[in-house]
């Protein structure tokens, strides 16, 4: 009922909104004389802060058409390289930057709540020196049933098949997990390491990533902690109503996730908020405008299937199977000491607010056969999680340091001869 109470709600408020936005519209337009007044810009602006907060938010776009490589500026094309009912792998291809033979690397992008566009600036920072490729998550709401559940174990599947699709032409890829991945993907590094697949990844970076999550627990770690298993399948997963693709789909719907991610900062969104008001009355455009990006992104969410988001909880929050080294996927136990040529790097935020300090570095506890020489650690200072993957530092600061990681070990182990068939004679 809670989430067709949501979608009761949001219907009965359009009516509202739509008159609001015309109301808007008109004290806005240059024809009305008393447009610039206070009054006008004040009534205005309320009435764009009822619009933001009450709209529904669609899946922004990536807004990359070009990029600079080398002082040449490329066109970009976004395609859809590889399909599955819960993902599309991604392909930023850069037109014209072919024989480049630049380090192929897949992103992988958190499935916490957030679209695969979360990570604008991680792609924007590493396009013009990589071939980069991104899992693009679905919504849960919009897969139909017919199409089956989706758990941490068919996630990692998910990983290792990219994984293995992207070195067909005999690469190793280098992968990047930002987050909530970090432990499929190590798990999926770990299941190719033992099965000795060609195809397994040359490094594996992993960003704020809960490997360990007793390393200086924050607040998704003590809620997850609070309450059994079964309270949270009681209380937070619902069926996806009609007229959604998903019709009775188990999810945790999107919109409960978003109201625990405001809740942790609720004060800094207020805030944030109010200063908006004010950009609004005074007529700053361009910090409207940058609040009015921030927040597209921001609330925009997607479903979780209820069957992924409980493992994660029970798994990585609650019994920390990988790192007490109890994880089995389908059965069979997981042990990261077979990763012996898959480079790691791990990356922290000091302020990091959801993935403590430590919580990521304890990957390097696990593969215990990895040499010295193919394992590095960066802490970044003055950086929250968001951080991590975005913004200045993350650009000026991190992405070098990812991007000489990548190269250095693509370039020595990344690549392996095509072996070709030779007919009988």
């Amino acid at each position: 009922m809670l989430y067709h109470a949501y979608e009761m709600t949001h219907a009965a408020i359009s009516p509202m909104r739509s008159s609001v936005r015309m109301a808007r519209d008109m004290l806005t337009s240059p024809l009305n004389p008393f447009a610039e007044s206070y009054p006008a810009r004040t009534t205005a602006a309320m009435f764009e802060m009822f619009i933001s907060a009450t709209r529904r938010y669609g899946k922004p776009d990536w807004d990359i058409e070009t990029v600079e490589v080398d002082g040449a500026t490329l066109p970009v094309e976004i395609d859809e390289v590889y399909e599955l009912p819960f993902c599309n792998l991604l392909h930023f291809n850069r037109v014209g930057a072919e024989g480049r033979n630049d380090p192929k690397v897949l992103i992988i992008a958190p499935m916490s709540g957030h679209y695969a566009t979360l990570l604008l600036g991680t792609v924007k920072a590493m396009l013009p020196e990589h071939d980069v490729y991104v899992t693009d998550w679905i919504d849960a709401r919009d897969v139909p049933v017919v199409d089956g559940e989706f758990d941490l174990d068919d996630y990692t599947d998910y990983l290792i098949e990219f994984c293995q699709f992207l070195g067909e032409d005999g690469t190793r890829p280098a992968v990047m997990a930002v987050c909530q991945p970090g432990v499929p993907m190590m798990v999926a590094a770990t299941l190719m390491a033992m099965d000795e697949d060609p195809a397994r990844p040359s490094s594996m970076t992993l960003m704020g990533s809960p490997i360990d999550t007793a390393c200086n627990p924050k607040q998704p770690n003590e809620l997850a902690m609070q309450h059994p298993l079964s309270w949270f399948e009681r209380n937070v997963i619902v069926s996806v109503p009609w007229p959604n693709k998903g019709v009775l789909r188990r999810v945790y719907p999107g919109f409960l996730q978003l109201s625990g991610f405001m809740a942790m900062n609720l004060d800094r969104h207020r805030d944030a908020h109010v200063q908006h008001f004010r950009n609004l009355v005074k007529g700053d455009g361009d910090s409207a405008a940058a609040h009015r990006r921030f927040y597209d992104e921001y609330m925009a969410v997607m479903d979780l299937t209820a069957e992924f988001y409980l493992q994660t909880i029970e798994r990585v929050f609650q019994k920390r199977l990988l790192a007490t080294g109890m994880y089995r996927h389908r059965d069979q136990l997981i042990d990261p000491s077979a990763i012996t040529d898959i480079a790691l790097l791990t990356v922290e935020g000091e302020k990091d607010d959801i993935t403590g300090l430590g919580q990521t570095e304890a990957a390097h506890r696990l593969v215990t056969n990895l040499p010295e020489s193919m394992r590095a650690h960066h802490t970044q200072a003055k950086v929250g999680h968001y951080g991590v993957f975005n913004g200045s530092r993350w650009r000026g600061e991190i992405q070098p340091k990812v991007r000489d990681f990548i190269r250095a070990h693509y370039d020595t182990v990344g690549k392996r001869p095509v072996l070709k068939s030779v007919d009988a004679a």
